[in-house]
């Protein structure tokens, strides 16, 4: 009788909790499905006036705060102009300019990487007919994402991943309708994404659809190449997505700060004023004074216009970093601290004496000057400008200005005296170390040269542009009638041991090519305009060296990763500014990381898989412009970071550091440039 009425009592506890457990898992999945909002926006509360400042070229390689995004919304390129707008009390985000390109569109966005699953809701009113105008959702960046709107008589979901050749976007139309709607009239967008299912409504127009995995996750946008209002934005989801989102991110995030805690703190060796001949990134680094520690020089660059079309440098000051002042030539003016450009000015010991040269441009000539003393040792003319300019703006002189300076072995010495000086962006003069001219040449410049011995005869050949030059000036190849734009940054390098060198080019609006030293395109990556290489062993993990590039103009921020074979392997973007990229030996262990930018919150230093590695402390340092290299002497680098004021110098807090220390070959600190192709090669 016991043992009867003890199993009705647990036959009944069972059931009990199994009730209790089905109304749990009930409550559970009615919370989990239960809408939440993960996004909203009337733009109310967002001040009037331009979203962003029209910064222009100067965000290349400097780190600007009036670029930074005014509101939850970021300019995602610099097309068109966005501004909020009051009419009638009712405020709304406002594209005024009509922008004809096609592959690339004015876009401002927000929302998080890891969002999956959401709907979008977002009312907007193009003011005209033709071009595209409407919404962007899992954006990855600016060239890749999908889209939903409004294009003439028709609308569209497609989806757009980079770009098949040079200005020829990679778009799918997803679904598309003939639709008539009405120019300046409200219509309110809907979209819903769940999976690879993507259902988009345009409220008593249309409803279109699709099944496409591509994008898996992303943020929002707005977009429009026509003058267009947008008035309110709200993103839905579940709240059971909404975890697996905050759990991606946070997963992501304590990824970040383990190997924050791991890696070295940024700590301050010296910091000197430079207010009044300072400069923004436009500095140069080498021993002046003969005592074996690094020295900097400080250039102020003159524009003489249009623009920066024709610069040169206006003043030299050179300095210690403890701070002395070993001499200036020029007259020094703290309103020549904005740049956009190389100038002409090198430290190099180019007669191979033991002491170094200042070798730069200026009021017509090029000079070569005492390193300690900055007293001129011998100078000639610059080049007469040639007779057939290809651009009117360019070289209104009658000789150059003098671009930029590159060092290299033209002549077989073992060393780099011969010196090669450009204009922008045509022509190019070489000379020897006594100011000879041995040859000069025409071709697509680009911005700056690199040289390699390529052929085994003891003597360079020149790589500038899309051209390769022999250590005569014959031209032994060139792609500058298949490639359009310029190349930003160039270099020829073996990404596997063992295996012959390979031509990298980072070629603006072309993308990222890799060729043969035949001048045979292997690998071609029409990913926006990419910049600022950077070749490292930013992976320990995969064989030979890997690439890092940024983009700037018409899609600036975006950072791509490539492997030894130029595959494309990752890309990122931590914000909409460009950056250098250069490489940084910082932990001293076999993979390099590199840096963005100096600023607390927006920059940092970053690994190969995207991952924010090293914080800046908060600490009041200047943020404009960083330099990578090794000034203490412990085989790791430094880092520089500046502005007109002042100069900082972070080193380890583990400095010196004892033990087994990863050497790398980097790029010679005489062939400096805002244009270079950083690089950090294991020996």
């Amino acid at each position: 009788m016991f043992h009867h009425e003890s199993g009705c009592v647990t036959d009944r506890f069972r059931r009990i909790c199994a009730c209790a457990v089905l109304m749990w898992f009930a409550v559970l999945s009615c919370a989990f499905t239960q809408d939440v909002t993960l996004f909203k926006d009337d733009f109310s509360t967002v001040a009037r006036g331009p979203l962003s400042s029209a910064t222009g070229a100067r965000t290349e390689y400097h780190y600007l705060p009036e670029a930074a995004p005014r509101s939850a919304w970021a300019v995602s390129n610099n097309r068109g102009w966005w501004s909020v707008r009051e009419t009638d009390g009712d405020r709304f985000v406002y594209q005024n300019k009509v922008d004809e390109a096609d592959y690339t569109h004015p876009m401002i966005v927000a929302g998080d990487i890891f969002w999956a699953d959401y709907d979008l809701t977002v009312r907007f009113a193009p003011e005209y007919y033709s071009r595209q105008c409407g919404v962007v959702f899992r954006v990855q960046n600016d060239r890749c994402y999908y889209f939903f709107g409004v294009r003439g008589g028709q609308v569209v979901l497609k989806k757009v991943n980079h770009a098949t050749g040079f200005h020829q976007p990679d778009e799918t139309v997803l679904d598309i309708r003939n639709i008539a709607w009405e120019v300046g009239k409200m219509m309110e967008a809907r979209v819903s994404l769940r999976g690879d299912r993507i259902t988009a409504r345009l409220d008593g127009y249309a409803q279109l659809s699709a099944v496409d995995s591509t994008f898996r996750t992303g943020g929002i946008g707005l977009t429009s190449n026509v003058p267009a209002r947008f008035t309110s934005v709200e993103v839905t989801t579940t709240r059971g997505q909404q975890i697996l989102a905050e759990s991606a991110r946070r997963k992501f995030e304590e990824t970040e700060a383990s190997l924050q805690a791991r890696n070295p703190k940024p700590v301050v060796w010296k910091k000197i004023r430079t207010e009044g001949f300072g400069s923004g990134r436009s500095l140069r680094f080498g021993d002046m004074d003969g005592d074996g520690i690094i020295d900097v020089l400080i250039g102020q660059v003159l524009h003489h216009g249009p623009k920066d079309r024709n610069s040169e440098i206006g003043c030299l000051t050179a300095m210690t970093f403890e701070g002395r002042k070993l001499w200036q030539t020029g007259r020094p003016d703290p309103w020549k601290t904005v740049l956009t450009n190389d100038v002409a000015f090198q430290i190099h010991d180019i007669d191979r004496n033991g002491s170094s040269e200042v070798i730069y441009c200026r009021n017509f000539e090029l000079v070569i000057a005492d390193g300690l003393t900055g007293r001129v040792r011998v100078s000639i003319p610059t080049p007469e400008t040639p007779e057939r300019r290809y651009n009117p703006d360019i070289n209104i002189f009658p000789h150059i200005l003098g671009d930029c300076i590159y060092f290299c072995d033209l002549r077989g010495t073992g060393y780099d005296s011969d010196i090669i000086l450009k204009d922008r962006y045509r022509y190019i003069w070489a000379y020897d170390d006594k100011l000879e001219l041995l040859w000069k040449a025409e071709c697509n410049t680009g911005h700056y040269p690199w040289a390699a011995d390529t052929d085994g005869d003891g003597r360079d050949e020149l790589l500038m542009g899309y051209t390769l030059f022999d250590d005569d000036g014959t031209v032994l190849w060139t792609l500058d009638g298949s490639l359009g734009d310029h190349a930003d940054g160039v270099a020829i390098l073996p990404f596997m041991p063992g295996e012959a060198p390979k031509v990298l080019c980072a070629a603006s609006d072309e993308g990222v090519f890799f060729a043969d030293l035949k001048g045979r395109i292997i690998k071609h990556h029409f990913i926006g305009h990419a910049q600022n290489p950077a070749v490292a062993d930013f992976r320990s993990d995969m064989p030979g060296l890997e690439v890092v590039t940024i983009n700037f103009w018409g899609n600036q921020g975006i950072v791509h990763f490539f492997d030894a074979d130029g595959n494309l392997y990752h890309s990122f973007e931590p914000n909409q500014y460009g950056s250098m990229c250069e490489p940084v030996n910082w932990s001293g262990n076999s993979e390099m990381f590199f840096v963005h930018n100096a600023n607390v919150d927006e920059g940092g230093v970053f690994d190969g898989r995207g991952r924010k590695v090293v914080m800046f402390p908060d600490d009041g340092h200047p943020d404009m412009c960083t330099a990578v290299l090794d000034i203490v002497g412990d085989q790791r680098d430094e880092i520089v970071v500046w502005d007109p004021d002042e100069i900082w110098v972070y080193t380890q807090n583990d400095n010196p550091r004892t033990g087994k220390i990863a050497r790398v070959r980097k790029n010679p600190l005489y062939n400096e440039s805002n244009y270079k192709t950083s690089v950090a090669i294991p020996e």
